[in-house]
C-alpha cells in the first residue's frame, strides 16, 4: 500500500463522515440558534429549554435522513470491500 492510497483512503473516509453528519448538526445548530433567540427575547436562561429541542431535532432528523445516511454508509463499505485486493497486493 503507498501513502498515495493511504492518503486516498483517508480522504474518502473524512468524506462520507463529513457528509453522513452534516444534516443532524446542520438541524442542530439550526434548532439551537432558535432558541437561542428565543431565550434571549424573553430573558429564559433554562439550561434544558436549549438542551430538549436539539435532541428531539436530531432525533427525527436521524428518521428522516437514517435511510439516505444509511446508503451512503453501504457505498462506502461495499466500495471499500471491493478495492481490498488493490490495497493490499
Amino acid at each position: 500500500m503507498t501513502p498515495d492510497m493511504v492518503i486516498h483512503l483517508a480522504e474518502q473516509s473524512i468524506y462520507t463522515i463529513m457528509i453522513i453528519s452534516a444534516p443532524m448538526l446542520l438541524i442542530a445548530l439550526a434548532v439551537g440558534l432558535l432558541v437561542s433567540v428565543f431565550q434571549a427575547m424573553t430573558q429564559i436562561q433554562e439550561q434544558t429549554l436549549a438542551f430538549i429541542p436539539k435532541i428531539l431535532a436530531v432525533f427525527i432528523s436521524i428518521v428522516v435522513f437514517g435511510p439516505w445516511m444509511l446508503t451512503i454508509l453501504l457505498d462506502y463499505t461495499r466500495d471499500l470491500f471491493q478495492n481490498l485486493p488493490n490495497l493490499i497486493g
